[in-house]
């Protein structure tokens, strides 16, 4: 969006809604019992495409080999974790991980735009998900994205947003993925989105924060008076909720416009090339480097959604899109290319959270909008002999780390085969549950313009268990 689309897009939300207060747990034996979250933030990592559970996290060794792979597990420093001989770096940080296996988030198309939604809202997708397909586009009445859902129960950050997405927007321009924004919630929840790109890693961009052309902050202040000279004749006319909103939105956008310290929150020139080498020069590596910096400026949820080169996938036959969708080729490319650059991003990112005294107040999350289907061979790309794995969203591990959470083991079992979940079985709605108590999101009660009462989340439980 340029500058003008987000001054409008900003102030265009759904107007009339408002949330309930927290709870009080006062009295509650039950409740005082109950461990809890110390996050402050959130950095919510996405790996786009559906990232093969059973060749990184939940492996089987045992299973046949048209099940199994290639890969073996190896030791961690944790004694309840095991995980992929290609996540070596990850490895030596598995006593701050708790790996899900244990997540049933079957839907009905068995495809991306219904698995982006489950995951990140926590929400069945409705019959539109199968009727539509790829068509079906994000609406105002989808319910709200996890991370807009926690912006909104925190007190306005005073330079940046409350929720922040990079390196780009999961699927814009053909095939925008629904579940990422504030919906019902309205825009004005929705994330700050942050450009980057794989040609300069080093080089994030805020399209809604950056002046156009000849606009000086002198002309935009200029252009503001006017504004609101406009704005109090309107006021005069109607006096509504919306345009209360909407006066809010004009002067939160102007104060993002205007603040020295937006931009610096967004530029890496100051890290040190050691720091910069630990994460990798590339688009993922420089966004989780980002993501820790937005956490030390306070801002409460971050998301990275993994960034593919389709270019580098078309190279390699992995018929994924760029990502992690790896129906051909999936273990020379997981072993070449995805997984070397998850392993050496993530992996700096838990680490230098640890060292700076971030880890326990700053939940990670990797999660995907779906696994890979255990028996190898999707058809769409030879069969057996393309070495693909098909689309599976019965079966899907989750990796979180921080927050409170205990690090160094494993929760739930999916069967022999990795197909279905066994022991424990969860939801997507369990994982959001446990997103806000991380967070201390306890009351989920909102109203619509009705003024009627609903629940933003009425299934699922935290798994309190983790912390």
């Amino acid at each position: 969006m340029n500058r003008r689309q987000f001054l409008v897009a900003s102030g265009v939300g759904v107007a009339g809604f408002r949330f309930g207060g927290q709870r009080s747990s006062a009295g509650s034996d039950v409740e005082a019992t109950v461990p809890k979250g110390t996050a402050k933030s959130t950095i919510l990592f996405f790996l786009s495409g559906g990232a093969s559970h059973i060749d990184m996290w939940d492996m089987k060794p045992t299973a046949p080999l048209e099940y199994r792979g290639p890969f073996q597990p190896i030791a961690t420093t944790a004694a309840g974790v095991r995980l992929c001989e290609h996540l070596p770096l990850l490895a030596q940080q598995a006593h701050h991980l708790a790996v899900v296996n244990s997540i049933g988030s079957t839907v009905n198309t068995n495809d991306h735009h219904a698995g982006y939604y489950y995951n990140l809202t926590g929400h069945v997708p409705d019959q539109t998900f199968l009727s539509l397909g790829n068509s079906r586009t994000p609406y105002p009445t989808d319910w709200p994205y996890m991370g807009t859902v926690v912006a909104s129960r925190r007190p306005a950050h005073p330079d940046l947003t409350n929720a922040i997405t990079i390196p780009h927007m999961e699927g814009a321009p053909a095939y925008t993925r629904p579940g990422q924004f504030a919906a019902r919630l309205g825009t004005h929840f929705d994330p700050l989105y942050v450009n980057g790109s794989r040609d300069n890693p080093l080089v994030f961009q805020a399209p809604a924060i950056t002046l156009e052309g000849d606009v000086s902050p002198s002309r935009l202040v200029h252009r503001s008076s006017m504004l609101a000279a406009l704005d109090g004749a309107r006021r005069g006319l109607e006096k509504s909720r919306s345009v209360e909103a909407w006066d809010a939105q004009q002067r939160r956008a102007l104060s993002l416009l205007m603040s020295p310290r937006t931009t610096t929150a967004f530029d890496l020139s100051g890290e040190s090339d050691s720091m910069l080498e630990r994460y990798g020069r590339t688009i993922n590596g420089t966004s989780l480097l980002l993501a820790r910096r937005l956490v030390e400026a306070g801002v409460p949820f971050v998301t990275v959604f993994w960034m593919g080169d389709e270019k580098a996938s078309d190279q390699r036959k992995c018929a994924s899109g760029g990502g992690w969708d790896t129906h051909g080729n999936n273990f020379s490319c997981l072993k070449d290319w995805l997984l070397p650059e998850f392993d050496r991003g993530f992996s700096a990112l838990v680490a230098d959270l640890a060292e700076r005294g971030l880890l326990d107040e700053t939940l990670l999350l990797v999660t995907s909008e779906m696994g890979r289907k255990p028996k190898i061979g999707d058809p769409r790309s030879g069969g057996p002999a393309g070495a693909g794995r098909d689309h599976w969203t019965h079966c899907l591990t989750d990796v979180l780390a921080g927050g409170g959470i205990r690090g160094g083991q494993t929760y739930g079992s999916s069967d022999r085969y990795a197909e279905y979940p066994q022991d424990k079985p969860l939801t997507p709605a369990d994982i959001t549950k446990t997103v806000y108590h991380a967070m201390g999101v306890e009351d989920l009660t909102a109203w619509d313009n009705q003024n009627r009462p609903y629940n933003l989340l009425d299934t699922g439980d935290a798994l309190t268990a983790l912390f």
